[in-house]
């Protein structure tokens, strides 16, 4: 014990014993949970930079030609990381499977959490290592609200402006319910929130200076 820095001993090997498994199983949580953001960062950029949305783009060398629609940019790599890490998400279950039904002692049966754990790491910092590349080269589409579809958004700041110019709120707000179904509200569209927080005032550098301090 004091050769090897341990600051305490395992007196009953039993107990010892039952410590197996616990470790890798909550390793691969603590992967899972890591996974699990990268899987919706994923899902959200494939969302976001198809056709219907366009909110944002990537170079040609992050996505791939389709066989027949030259316009078109297959999300791949995003789909990859995607389903790679979705399959991460399963480890802590897998390795429940595995491990519960088990009695004390040592079975060849836990030889098997090695085979999903160690590959598990390089599968997560690969996915982590493109991701990073990939945000790096994220083009955003600073001017999507500028399209007519796009106007009702300000249907609420329009009230606002409205309530504050003296209309009562019931008022305004049915005034630009009428204008919205009609297909006559045409919004004013500039930002005016400085919240913290807000479209106006996003707070990038400081969530930038947050997150170098950590």
């Amino acid at each position: 014990t004091k050769a090897l820095n341990f600051s305490t001993l395992k007196y009953n090997s039993v107990a010892a014993q039952m410590s197996r498994g616990k470790l890798e199983k909550g390793v691969a949580f603590a992967l899972s949970a890591v996974a699990s953001t990268l899987s919706k960062m994923s899902m959200d950029i494939c969302l976001y930079m198809n056709q219907n949305f366009a909110f944002i783009s990537f170079p040609d060398e992050l996505t791939t030609g389709s066989s027949i629609m030259p316009h078109k940019k297959n999300p791949d790599v995003f789909e990859l990381i995607r389903a790679k890490c979705n399959k991460l998400q399963a480890l802590p279950y897998e390795f429940t499977l595995i491990t519960n039904n088990l009695p004390s002692g040592y079975h060849r049966d836990l030889q098997l959490l090695k085979e999903g754990l160690i590959p598990a790491f390089s599968t997560l910092k690969s996915c982590l290592e493109m991701l990073s590349y990939s945000l790096k080269n994220i083009k955003v589409n600073t001017a999507i609200l500028e399209d007519e579809k796009y106007n009702n958004l300000f249907s609420v700041e329009t009230v606002n402006k409205l309530v504050q110019s003296g209309v009562p709120f019931r008022d305004a707000y049915k005034m630009v319910g009428k204008e919205v179904a009609k297909g006559q509200f045409k919004p004013d569209k500039t930002v005016c929130h400085t919240h913290i927080g807000s479209i106006g005032n996003l707070c990038l550098q400081a969530i930038v200076e947050k997150k170098n301090k950590a």
